[in-house]
């Protein structure tokens, strides 16, 4: 590494801080992946993340609207599922709906 002048601080600390947000984005995106692949919740917990309530929640299951574990009577959630679910009914905006639109006829 070569020395740097007292001229190149600000540039080499605002390479040193994208640097580290990029690491620091890297670290959040796998403990985050583990932690949501692995984490298992009950209704209560369920109830909570969705912010909805607990009778809304097993009308849900019992219409097969939602991920569900069942265990004998009870029943787990898994929370990466339950994010997969809440994504799955992402609405486009126009933008996207155009660029879609834009690409199929590319084709």
């Amino acid at each position: 590494m070569k020395p740097f002048t007292f001229d190149q601080i600000p540039l080499m600390m605002n390479k040193i801080h994208d640097k580290l947000e990029h690491l620091e984005k890297l670290i959040l995106r796998i403990s985050n992946t583990k932690e949501d692949k692995e984490d298992i919740l009950n209704i209560e917990e369920a109830s909570k993340l969705l912010n909805l309530s607990v009778s809304t929640i097993y009308s849900k299951v019992s219409r097969r609207e939602i991920p569900v574990n069942k265990q004998g009577k009870r029943i787990y959630f898994y929370r990466h599922e339950l994010m997969q679910w809440i994504k799955s009914g992402r609405i486009k905006t126009y933008l996207e709906i155009k660029n879609d639109i834009e690409k199929r006829s590319k084709i």
